[in-house]
């Protein structure tokens, strides 16, 4: 038989067990991360792809409804104020733009195309390591 003590043996045993487990449980975080990733990555695509039709109907809607109504205010307008029409749908355009803008920037600054689940994981993780 064997001249080591059972205490002996069962170390290396232990040992091996020991790292096993520990690449066991890294790879099972791993992959845990890379699922939390790609469900955060699936919302902001869904968020980013809605963002994108609505600017394009929106945009679309918006030249027929400034090419109308501007049309329309120029040709009631013109008898009495002339030119100075054109500059007042000017500034009012001008006006819409930068709304629709700060909307737009709202929409960025809200989060809505960050992954903060996983960003806050992977803090806990590197925190977790750096002890």
């Amino acid at each position: 038989m064997d001249n080591q003590p059972a205490s002996a043996r069962n170390t290396g045993s232990t040992l091996l067990g020991g790292v096993s487990g520990l690449i066991r449980n890294t790879v099972g975080l791993l992959m845990s991360r890379v699922e939390l990733a790609a469900v955060e990555l699936a919302e902001i695509r869904a968020n980013a792809g809605r963002l994108v039709v609505l600017t394009i109907v929106g945009a679309i809607v918006a030249w027929f409804a400034v090419a109308y109504w501007s049309a329309l205010i120029v040709y009631l307008s013109w008898p009495s104020l002339g030119w100075k029409i054109l500059l007042i749908m000017a500034l009012v355009a001008t006006v819409a733009v930068i709304a629709i803008f700060l909307y737009i920037r709202s929409m960025v600054s809200q989060g809505l195309f960050s992954m903060p689940a996983t960003m806050e994981e992977l803090r806990n993780d590197r925190d977790a390591l750096s002890q």
